[in-house]
């Protein structure tokens, strides 16, 4: 009787796969150091359609001051949702003069739309509480936004 690998096997093949590919596309995306009220953070920045649209999706987990830099291409009223994504988010959106619009918090895998209050140019996501840990709120200004790629 022939030796057949198990589901078992087979499914961490497949996590394996996923979890190079969630890494290989992060390697990627150029990185920016931002600060905000005082507070340090690097963050990965998804200036391409193809970025955008992949976020955070697949990841098992995010460092504690690293987050994603969404930058648009327009200023509008983004909204931002939580297809295929495993982590807990709160997200900042931003204005074009860095000013943070509103903060949401975001449950993994929904599709519920998480809107921004106002036109914004950027939208920021970090671990769930993130912000909220630390104070901040929105009308708060982020610096190192100049730094990012331009949209594409």
């Amino acid at each position: 009787m022939k030796n057949y690998p198990t589901l078992k096997f087979l499914r961490s093949l497949i996590l394996i796969a996923l979890a190079a590919v969630a890494i290989n596309a992060s390697a990627q995306m150029p990185e920016v150091p931002l600060t905000i009220a005082g507070q340090k953070l690097t963050a990965e920045v998804a200036a391409t359609n193809p970025d955008r649209m992949q976020g955070l999706m697949h990841r098992r987990m995010m460092p504690e001051n690293r987050g994603m830099l969404f930058v648009f291409t327009d200023e509008a009223n983004h909204a931002m949702w939580m297809k295929n994504t495993f982590i807990p988010l709160s997200v900042a959106f931003i204005d074009s003069k860095g000013v943070i619009t509103n903060i949401e918090d975001m449950k993994p895998h929904t599709e519920d739309a998480h809107p921004a209050t106002r036109p914004v140019r950027y939208a920021l996501e970090m671990n769930l509480g993130w912000f909220a840990k630390r104070g901040i709120k929105a009308g708060a200004k982020i610096e190192g936004l100049e730094k990012a790629p331009a949209p594409k």
